[in-house]
């Protein structure tokens, strides 16, 4: 009996829905406890704990990723609104999401080598500032771990997420479209299409940061795409 309910797709959605929701209380009470961090610690406590299959929960969790698809529509929606302001700003968009791109990958090399990483662990951690489907694929292509670079890439957008803008403010950097940039650039993390964690956090903030947010998103993921193909021909 306990098998079969553990077993049906109800328990895997019922459970990301109330962990999540739970989650959003504590981020009312707690505001540097990111929804997304502490809802995936939640249900790890919980499978482990239980000693579920991961396989039993992904049935009803997969019904969420699928939906996921649809609201990243969604992103357009602030696009066609400022699109005045994104035309009179596109050089700057292009120009800082080429900086940060080429910074992302640099610095993931550097730290990576200088503890020592391998060759594996370091191409692994290269393609982890864009989302995770292009991250993933970057990385089998490059003959990385993809399991790897799906972790980081998660970590890489729950940690620019939670402590990103506030980075950004000690710096004092306050205005919508340098956070957003900034933040769609960096801080990707979970997503089907181009949906990312940075971005729908800062859409909390701001519509404008989430536009610019979701924009610089898009761009650094093609960008980024571009830039690994002489490493990959190198590689090869």
């Amino acid at each position: 009996m306990a098998n079969s309910i553990l077993q049906h797709p109800l328990f895997g959605l019922s459970l990301s829905v109330i962990s999540y929701a739970l989650a959003n209380l504590l981020y009312q009470r707690w505001r540097f406890m990111h929804p997304l961090f502490s809802c995936t610690g939640f249900i790890i406590i919980v499978l482990v704990s239980f000693r579920i299959p991961y396989e039993d929960f992904k049935r009803g969790a997969d019904v969420l990723t699928l939906l996921l698809g649809p609201a990243t529509v969604a992103l357009g929606v602030p696009l066609y609104k400022y699109k005045e302001l994104i035309r009179r700003n596109l050089a700057r968009v292009m120009i800082s999401v080429l900086a940060g791109s080429i910074t992302g990958i640099a610095a993931s090399a550097a730290i990576v080598g200088l503890l020592g990483g391998s060759q594996s662990i370091i191409l692994s951690m290269l393609p982890k500032s864009v989302s995770s489907a292009i991250s993933i694929e970057i990385a089998a292509r490059l003959g990385a771990i993809p399991e790897l670079t799906a972790v980081l890439t998660t970590l890489t957008g729950l940690l620019g997420s939670m402590f990103g803008t506030r980075i950004l403010s000690w710096f004092r950097i306050r205005d919508d479209i340098s956070i957003g940039i900034a933040i769609g650039t960096a801080a990707h993390g979970i997503g089907t299409a181009a949906h990312g964690i940075g971005t729908a956090k800062v859409f909390k903030d701001s519509e404008q940061q989430g536009g610019f947010a979701g924009l610089s998103m898009g761009i650094c993921g093609i960008m980024t795409s571009i830039l690994f193909i002489p490493i990959y021909i190198w590689l090869k």
